[in-house]
């Protein structure tokens, strides 16, 4: 395997049907990998496996149904997974969910329990799946997609940033646990022009942009990139960081806003 490249090696994508997750599986499959994506919806995993298709790779693309917040499904992915395919080098852990915006003291206990079951219990029971079939004996890459939310104050998305930032620390938890065998990254995207983050985008972008370093908002092919780098060689001697894609909206100085 070149240290660019996933030649011949399997990567399980969670979120995998639709935006940075089906990016990140397309970049996959780019470079030589395998690909098994698993989402919520039959009928948008069937469309993402038909889009992935077109791209050109010699790997094969699976689908599975499976809520990211269910370990069972994800003890049920992992072993289609190695049935079919026969190993799991790369776990995405991308999908996330975010039932609540408001202030915390309003918060429910029904949606602080899913949204914690989905972006926080679920990274640790999809890694502990990966980790007890393949890894632990062969080695592998963890990836997990954070959120810039996880470093920052915001004034309506607070339960699901403090997810994300917990996430953070158990990359760096999972890094300690898991080494040598296993390495376990992050990314922490700021803003992507995704189709379900639309409506927060759009009629904005020239305000949101404005002040940004880079100008731009970011793209799913950002971080796909950067889930590329993480899950090959090129990076075999970093694990339990994050790298934050954001623009340089967290380089601005205090009472700048981006």
């Amino acid at each position: 395997m070149s240290a660019n490249g996933l030649d011949g090696k399997v990567a399980v994508i969670t979120g995998g049907s639709r935006g940075i997750g089906l990016g990140i599986a397309t970049a996959y499959r780019a470079a030589g990998a395998h690909v098994v994506i698993a989402a919520r919806k039959p009928a948008g995993l069937a469309e993402a496996r038909e889009e992935l298709l077109r791209v050109k790779g010699d790997g094969d693309v699976h689908t599975v149904v499976a809520n990211a917040g269910e370990p069972d499904q994800a003890e049920r992915c992992v072993e289609e997974t190695m049935a079919r395919l026969g190993r799991v080098d790369v776990l995405v852990n991308n999908a996330a969910t975010n039932p609540y915006h408001g202030d915390l003291l309003d918060l429910d206990l029904p949606r602080a329990e899913k949204t914690v079951r989905v972006n926080q219990y679920g990274m640790v029971a999809w890694t502990r799946c990966a980790w007890r079939a393949w890894m632990a004996e062969h080695g592998g890459a963890v990836v997990n997609i954070a959120s810039v939310g996880g470093l920052v104050v915001d004034p309506h998305i607070g339960y699901y940033n403090a997810t994300k930032a917990a996430m953070l620390h158990m990359t760096r938890q999972l890094a300690y646990e898991l080494g040598p065998r296993a390495r376990v990254n992050a990314i922490a995207p700021g803003l992507i022009k995704t189709e379900l983050a639309r409506a927060v985008w759009e009629a904005r972008e020239p305000i949101l942009t404005a002040k940004l370093p880079l100008r731009r908002l970011g793209t799913v092919e950002d971080v796909a990139h950067a889930a590329l780098f993480l899950a090959t060689d090129a990076s075999s001697w970093m694990t339990g960081q994050t790298l934050v894609l954001d623009g340089g909206a967290t380089a601005l100085p205090i009472g700048v806003e981006g």
